[in-house]
């Protein structure tokens, strides 16, 4: 992230001087007047101010933090890019008209500026809000994969066919059980924890006799998890 930040505040720092050239290099003159009058300074700064609220926005985008989160923060550098070009359009324009009045080119710029501020808060709360939604699927959906990954591993790290066979069946059940837990499966969830736990001692084991039954009530647990499971959703 911080080579992104980098590059991109070097691409920055490269556009605002390539505007500074532009604006300050061209004649002073034109047509008999000086192109420093009218609204000329508010468009200069209102476009300097875009400059530097597009480069806050990328900063808060691309801050070092969990990739995910850096996705959803995304937009906010696409809607600050197209509020600098909207600005950059506007404040031209104020630059460029002769005798333009101050108060006509401050109400045109604020109005670009509120309403790109306005769209960027609410890309930001809508990228909290699904950051936030996005970490508590996670936390409901961890029961399952961290129990798939186990049923996984022991059906891999059984040595008969048997075992495997067996390993397989209960592998398979988790695997396609209903991924969100809830409140209302603790208690079933815990049960199949333990017996999962018995059933991966007996595979261990190398025990048919003991993992056959172990196996049967893990199953008939998951069955009884995923049917709960859609009566609470």
């Amino acid at each position: 992230m911080k080579k992104t930040i980098g590059l991109f505040s070097t691409i920055w720092a490269i556009c605002l001087a390539l505007f500074n050239v532009i604006v300050f290099v061209t004649p002073n003159e034109a047509g008999g007047m000086t192109k420093f009058g009218g609204a000329f300074w508010v468009g200069y700064i209102f476009i300097t101010i875009a400059f530097i609220g597009q480069l806050v926005c990328a900063f808060f985008a691309f801050k070092p933090g969990d990739k995910q989160k850096v996705f959803y923060k995304t937009p906010l550098v696409t809607i600050s890019y197209a509020g600098l070009i909207v600005m950059l359009i506007a404040g031209t324009a104020c630059m460029a008209i002769p005798n333009l009045p101050n108060w006509v080119g401050i109400i045109v710029c604020v109005l670009v500026l509120a309403i790109t501020a306005i769209a960027v808060i609410s890309a930001t709360f809508a990228a909290s809000v699904v950051a936030d939604t996005d970490q508590k699927v996670k936390g409901k959906t961890i029961f399952i994969k961290s129990l798939t990954a186990d049923a996984e591993h022991l059906m891999k790290a059984s040595k008969t066919t048997e075992l495997k066979s067996l390993t397989k069946k209960v592998y398979d059940a988790i695997r396609y059980s209903e991924p969100m837990s809830n409140a209302a499966l603790v208690e079933v969830e815990k049960k199949i924890r333990n017996g999962f736990s018995d059933f991966e001692n007996a595979i261990v084991g190398e025990d048919i006799e003991l993992a056959a039954p172990i196996a049967d009530e893990l199953l008939s647990l998951i069955d009884l998890r995923n049917s709960k499971a859609k009566l609470t959703k």
